[in-house]
C-alpha cells in the first residue's frame, strides 16, 4: 500500500522552528512548497531553501486568505497539502484582559484556521483528496492560568480539526491535528546543558507530521501529539 505523494504544499504560518523544518522537509520529498505568513520579508531564507514563494497574508482576514490561496493556484500545481501553523496570544489576569485583545487572539488562531481551512477543503473537494494539518499546543487540551485567550484559540481549532476530519475524512481528505506539548528548540532558546533533550527537536516534530500525513488512509491519525520525554502531562 503506497503513501500518498504530494505534489503541491502550503505552509501557512511560515517561521523559524517546526514550519520551517516541515517545509524543508516537503521539498526534499519533491513537493512544491509556497510560504505564507504575516511578515515574508522574514522567509528569504527559507524561500532560497525550499525553492519555495514566500506571501503576506493576515489570516484574520478571509478576503487576504481567499487572495492567498488564488495567488498558489496560479503558481503551482492543485494543493494536496496545507498546514495551518499562526496563533496569537494575549497573557494576563482574567479580570483585567483587554476584549479587543482576546478577540483578536481568537480572530487568528480560530477564525484563522476556518478561513485557511475552508479555502483548502474547497479546492480538495474539487480533486477528490489532499491533506490539511492544523497545528496546536499543549493549551489544547489544557488551560493554563493567565492564558485564558490561547486556550480558547487553541481548544477551538481543536475542534475545527474533529469536525473537519469527520466531515471530509469518507471524502478522500486526511485532517491531521498535532499538538506539540512543550517547547520547540531554537537558536534563541537552546536546550539547557542541565536538560539534555527538554525541548523539542523541530526536524522531529517535522518528521513525525510528515510521517502522519503519509499514512495509508485504512490507518488514519486524525490527531498526534508530541512532546520532550522529561516533560510532565
Amino acid at each position: 500500500m503506497a503513501a500518498p505523494a504530494f505534489r503541491s504544499a502550503l505552509i501557512v504560518g511560515a517561521g523559524p522552528g517546526f514550519s520551517a523544518s516541515l517545509a524543508r522537509r516537503c521539498a526534499a520529498a519533491g513537493v512544491k512548497v509556497a510560504l505564507a505568513s504575516r511578515r515574508p520579508e522574514k522567509l528569504g531564507a527559507l524561500a532560497e531553501q525550499t525553492g519555495g514563494v514566500a506571501h503576506a497574508c493576515d489570516v484574520a482576514d478571509a478576503d487576504a486568505v481567499a487572495r492567498l490561496f488564488a495567488a498558489v493556484d496560479a503558481t503551482q500545481p492543485p494543493l494536496d497539502l496545507v498546514v495551518f501553523n499562526p496563533s496569537a496570544r494575549v497573557r494576563g489576569p482574567i479580570a483585567e484582559l483587554d476584549a479587543s485583545a482576546v478577540a483578536h487572539t481568537l480572530m487568528v488562531s480560530a477564525m484563522g484556521g476556518f478561513h485557511v481551512g475552508q479555502q483548502a477543503a474547497r479546492r480538495m473537494l474539487a480533486t477528490g483528496g489532499g491533506a490539511i494539518l492544523f497545528t496546536g499546543a499543549s493549551a489544547s487540551v489544557k488551560g493554563f492560568a493567565q492564558s485564558a485567550p490561547f486556550a480558547m484559540g487553541k481548544f477551538a481549532l481543536r475542534g475545527l480539526a474533529q469536525s473537519m476530519a469527520r466531515e471530509l475524512g469518507p471524502k478522500g481528505i486526511h485532517v491531521l491535528h498535532l499538538v506539540i506539548d512543550g517547547g520547540i528548540r531554537s537558536d534563541a532558546r537552546p536546550v539547557p546543558a542541565e536538560a539534555p533533550d527538554s525541548l523539542l527537536d523541530p526536524e522531529a516534530v517535522a518528521e513525525t507530521a510528515w510521517h502522519a500525513l503519509n499514512q495509508h488512509r485504512s490507518a488514519w491519525s486524525h490527531e498526534v501529539e508530541v512532546r520532550p520525554w522529561v516533560e510532565r502531562f
